[in-house]
């Protein structure tokens, strides 16, 4: 019950009973008698996430790419201190994104701090570092990323006070303009002022980035594990990526509980198709013996 209460904020009754409907959709399709807590968490996923694409055909430099990438979102959640730790990876497409990593905060949180916010954008910045540093080129995949970064860097400037050159001073503002045919927020402060914003926001977002990018270069092999393991296993639970981060989980065994939970579903699918077919079967014995009784009782 921890689980699901850190894993559904902000979730009315209305959200939390459609949830459990789908787990127990989801459970009757793994022809299960119970609901399961993974399946409630493959619910709770699907209804944040989307629905997974297993079924995508996706090129292995994709596969590749998205293995790093998550990874390094993944090792510098688990190697700072201020964050969330890492309740799941994975790069298994879900709606429009390619993999994710999810955190889980250990407690109820109202406020958050300047160094959180700070180590939050080291986080989001850890996927496009990992692409740039292993393979020596960025992607469009971040770009969610980035526009969480620049609007949390910008947010404790212009919002939170939370810059040393412009001080303990708010330059938000909710006021707005029609211009033509949009909304404009109207500044109040001036083109000084605004260059100053951007320099702050810009000198946050570039020390953060170079904090990602000295956390990735100490953790290299951590992170090449990481990204290995999520290529063999798809998904990463907490405790198999903190394993795998301290490289205690054999990648040879991942391979072998693919093999077999790949050997396993096949043998189930090989059961109920003869099923299926012994079922057929009884019903067209059963449809010939009442053509057969028809038949006779007509003749007679």
């Amino acid at each position: 019950m921890d689980v699901l209460a850190r894993r559904t904020p902000g979730f009315t009754p209305a959200d939390i009973e459609n949830l459990m409907n789908e787990a127990a959709i989801l459970t009757a399709r793994k022809r299960e008698k119970k609901i399961k807590m993974e399946t409630i968490e493959e619910a709770i996923t699907k209804v944040i996430a989307g629905v997974a694409k297993k079924s995508k055909v996706i090129s292995e430099k994709e596969r590749r790419l998205t293995a790093y990438h998550e990874g390094g979102h993944a090792v510098c959640a688990h190697v700072l201190e201020e964050v969330s730790p890492v309740h799941q990876v994975t790069i298994v497409p879900r709606g429009r994104a390619g993999g994710f990593t999810m955190q889980l905060p250990v407690e109820d949180k109202f406020y958050a701090t300047k160094n959180e916010m700070k180590e939050n954008i080291v986080v989001l910045l850890g996927g496009r570092v990992a692409e740039e540093l292993v393979l020596k080129d960025v992607s469009t995949g971040a770009s969610n990323d980035l526009e969480r970064v620049t609007a949390t860097a910008r947010s404790m400037v212009t919002k939170y006070g939370m810059s040393s050159k412009l001080g303990p001073m708010s330059f938000d503002s909710d006021d707005e303009v029609f211009l033509g045919n949009s909304f404009s927020s109207k500044r109040n402060y001036s083109e000084e002022v605004a260059f100053e914003i951007d320099q702050e926001t810009k000198r946050i977002v570039d020390g953060a980035y170079d904090k990602t990018r000295s956390i990735l270069q100490e953790n290299m092999d951590r992170l090449e594990y990481v990204a290995q393991a999520l290529l063999i296993y798809e998904t990463l639970d907490a405790e198999q990526f903190v394993k795998a981060f301290n490289k205690e989980l054999p990648l040879n065994e991942i391979e072998n509980a693919v093999t077999e939970e790949n050997s396993s579903k096949e043998v189930e699918e090989q059961l109920n198709y003869k099923i299926r077919k012994d079922e057929e079967e009884r019903n067209n014995v059963i449809d010939i013996n009442k053509n057969l009784e028809d038949k006779s009782d007509k003749d007679k």
